[in-house]
């Protein structure tokens, strides 16, 4: 992977995310630069100088767009707020939980997504499913070429840790889908984005109780074929999604980008330091995505965070992908699920090698060619096209 900062990789884990999901080269290192000595001091110190680089950054893009419209450039403006969005985004991602700024930035960044969108039209609509007397929020993105009347297959992403539906949806996932016939439907899945930031919905290990509302929603949409409904989940998606599908018989098809079999025995690696942490302030972090009141609380919590013995319920085809190089969750896992899917009527592993990148943690060094094999495994068992 990419190491902006050499010394350290979570720093350059949030870069190669801007740099993968619409970031500009050239912004991206006008607003790290200037950080390279603060990337010394390790994750955690100087994520604040983190933010105001980045804010800094997508501001002046923020001015550049509001000349674009008083020219009546919207196709310009437009693609500039959704840069702003994204890098919004990272510098709040970088924040510890419980940071001053880090719920108005949010805010602000669902802000620019939104008009970003709106002015460049993008073929990306946001949709709200009830759950649980509120609602997931997500991005709907609709299969290209679909005639009125024609329903078509699509694909539930599901986030990871800290993910969100604008990044996944910004990533090369925002568009693969739709040309190769198949709708998207990024969520917000409780422990995510705007369930966790607006609705306070923590995440909880049986994904089951909020996928089922999900495919619920979807079986009623008057352009989803209510038979071929597929999920992927990414990164920690990689424990929700197989959970999801073993218990939600509905869903025609799985897949995961980046196995994620035992994140409790992860958790407790982590402890001892072995491998790299996604974000800054990890252990703050977790605890407020899994509305833990204490690390013990948490560590109770992540015990339930495991595919054992839940894998043999699939019945249905499934694709396992993992980063030879995954330098967060070690490669065993992903032969772990693979072993496990004895039922399952189809199941692949792909391990993305150096011939083809996307080496690391859910290929983020080199997400085009893994992703584009997902996509392609995905419409051949959905029946969308991929010629």
């Amino acid at each position: 992977m990419f190491q902006y900062f050499p010394t350290n990789y979570v720093w350059s884990l949030s870069t190669m995310i801007a740099l993968t999901h619409g970031g500009n080269i050239g912004e991206v290192d006008a607003m790290c630069a200037p950080l390279l000595e603060a990337a010394r001091a390790g994750d955690d110190p100087g994520t604040q100088a983190f933010y105001e680089a980045w804010k800094g950054g997508a501001d002046n893009l923020i001015a550049l767009a509001d000349d674009d419209l008083a020219r009546g450039h919207t196709l310009s403006a437009g693609e500039k707020l959704g840069r702003a969005g994204l890098y919004y985004g990272i510098a709040e991602r970088m924040q510890a939980h419980g940071f001053e700024a880090r719920l108005a930035i949010y805010k602000r960044s669902l802000e620019l997504f939104e008009q970003g969108r709106k002015l460049a039209r993008e073929n990306c609509v946001r949709v709200e499913i009830p759950y649980a007397g509120t609602h997931l929020a997500a991005l709907y993105v609709r299969a290209e070429g679909l005639a009125p009347g024609q329903r078509a297959p699509i694909v539930v992403v599901m986030n990871g840790l800290d993910s969100t539906k604008e990044m996944l949806q910004k990533s090369v996932m925002g568009t693969m889908f739709a040309r190769r016939g198949l709708s998207a439907l990024f969520v917000d899945q409780p422990g995510t984005g705007e369930a966790l930031r607006l609705a306070g919905l923590p995440a909880v290990h049986n994904t089951e109780v909020w996928a089922a509302p999900i495919v619920d929603w979807l079986q009623q949409h008057h352009e989803v074929d209510p038979q071929r409904i597929g999920a992927l989940g990414v990164s920690l998606g990689g424990y929700y999604c197989p959970r999801a599908v073993a218990f939600e018989p509905r869903f025609a098809c799985g897949a995961v980008w980046g196995a994620n079999h035992d994140w409790r025995e992860v958790q407790q690696a982590r402890l001892k330091r072995e491998g790299e942490n996604p974000v800054p302030h990890y252990w703050k972090h977790v605890q407020w995505v899994f509305g833990a009141k204490d690390m013990d609380d948490f560590l109770a919590k992540a015990q339930h965070m495991h595919l054992n013995g839940v894998l043999d319920r699939i019945r249905v085809p499934f694709l396992v992908t993992h980063g030879e190089n995954d330098r967060q969750i070690p490669l065993k896992y992903a032969h772990q699920t693979y072993e496990q899917l004895v039922n399952s009527p189809k199941k692949d592993l792909f391990i993305f090698t150096a011939r083809e990148g996307g080496v690391e943690h859910s290929s983020l060094d080199n997400p085009l060619n893994a992703g584009n094999q997902i996509a392609d495994w995905l419409a051949e068992q959905l029946g969308g096209s991929v010629a």
